[in-house]
């Protein structure tokens, strides 16, 4: 039959040592599931327009009618899985914070290097003085990083402009770059903290967001998830619960920074207010983890930011997937406590510092993702029908991934059924 004109050549992955398809549930994986990732041997891939037609093993796939003149890719002795989704990062962020770092590293506290003028606000500041055209091309280099790891869905905050014209700037610059080509969630997180002009009258900020600036983004679809950090010193309970209520009735999905350096009582909210996810956890209780687990909110675990910070407490890993909990892995990305974009690493340390298997880090960062970003019916596993969102490994069994940790084994990133990155086979050779 010859193609028509719409159609794209189909697209036919074949001889994967391990294919981890992670398909068979609609549901975020939870306890043993967690472990089951569908492994194929000798596994294939038929793909057209994007979509995947057909997998199995590699004799079956590639003897299908529809198989025939495909362009092929050659996956042989590698690990095939569907690309990360990391499903908490802050895209548009200004530049690196290197003084915040120095002063970290020399023992200096938190409110030391603020009032050095450091930390948060310096992000803000920067911002705000940034032309959205700078904003977008920092924004893009830093997503050419997050393919060459692996990385094929992206959620991107704001968070770091806090008033109008810096939210919607960076909210605009991420629409700049949605499809281009990754696929990025847009959250509004004007509650990361207090800015300067409003020191001292956090009530009345909260008041400005909820009835000025939220609907406006929502108006203009600047935004899908609203997102508040929630932690002591910025921000009380009730007025966490205001921006949360306000938020869901403009119709936006709900995310909570929580539990991130003290116990505050923010599982239970989000628990409360059905939030899509309740992120960092690394103080919450047996009690905390209960309640996940028996509510729909996915526990999305941040180590990156853990092991910036040189602090010594992680999310319990292990009792949340114990308890029933869906847990998910993303990077934190941002320039003051977790600068980086390699969803690889975050799996070395759930697994090295929270003791999650391999397999279950390979579920947190993919299917699980993709459901704490209400993705999961299209991304985060290899399944008929969804979009051929593909990364192919420099190995031979899915658990080198976590452990050679700060290595980047992407030798190929697919997404939708275009090839994005390519590490060329380059060795040295001896003369």
């Amino acid at each position: 039959m010859p193609k028509t004109a719409s159609e794209s050549p189909r697209i036919l992955l074949r001889g994967a040592r391990q294919l981890l398809t992670l398909r068979g549930s609609s549901e975020p994986r939870r306890g043993a599931a967690m472990r089951e990732l569908g492994v194929i041997p000798d596994g294939a891939v038929l793909i057209q327009d994007g979509v995947i037609l057909s997998l199995g093993p590699s004799r079956r796939v590639e003897n299908l009618s529809l198989a025939r003149n495909a362009v092929e890719i050659d996956a042989t002795g590698r690990v095939v899985a569907p690309g990360f989704v990391d499903s908490h990062a802050h895209l548009v962020c200004g530049p690196p914070r290197l003084m915040d770092y120095d002063m970290r590293l020399a023992g200096r506290s938190y409110h030391q290097i603020a009032e050095a003028g450091g930390g948060i606000l310096a992000s803000v500041r920067a911002v705000r003085e940034m032309p959205i055209r700078r904003l977008i091309l920092q924004a893009r280099q830093t997503l050419n990083a997050c393919i060459q790891h692996g990385t094929t869905t992206l959620e991107a905050k704001s968070g770091y402009g806090l008033d109008e014209t810096g939210e919607r700037k960076a909210l605009r610059a991420v629409r700049a770059l949605q499809d281009k080509p990754l696929d990025l969630i847009p959250t509004y997180l004007g509650a990361h903290t207090v800015p300067p002009e409003y020191a001292g009258r956090a009530d009345a900020y909260v008041h400005w967001m909820c009835s000025h600036i939220m609907p406006r983004i929502r108006r203009h679809r600047l935004a899908i998830f609203a997102d508040v950090h929630y932690e002591r010193g910025a921000f009380t309970f009730e007025q966490v619960r205001r921006y949360l209520s306000a938020a869901r009735d403009l119709g936006f999905l709900l995310k909570i920074h929580a539990e991130q350096f003290s116990h505050s009582g923010a599982v239970r909210l989000a628990v409360e207010m059905g939030t899509v996810s309740a992120d960092h956890l690394d103080y919450i209780d047996e009690e905390d983890a209960r309640l996940l687990a028996r509510s729909d909110t996915i526990a999305t675990l941040l180590p990156g930011a853990v092991f910036h910070l040189g602090l010594d407490r992680y999310a319990p890993a292990r009792s949340l997937i114990e308890a029933g909990a869906a847990v998910a892995l993303a990077t934190d990305y941002n320039p003051g406590t977790s600068p980086t974009c390699n969803m690889q690493i975050v799996m070395s340390l759930a697994c090295s510092q929270m003791r999650m298997t391999p397999a279950e880090a390979f579920s947190a960062a993919t299917i699980n993702g993709a459901h704490a970003l209400r993705l999961g019916h299209r991304v985060g596993s290899i399944e008929t029908g969804k979009r051929a969102d593909l990364v192919m490994f420099d190995a031979s069994d899915y658990r080198e991934i976590p452990y050679h940790f700060g290595v980047n084994l992407v030798a190929m990133t697919m997404k939708g059924g275009q090839v994005l990155y390519r590490k060329e086979n380059r060795t040295w050779e001896e003369d």
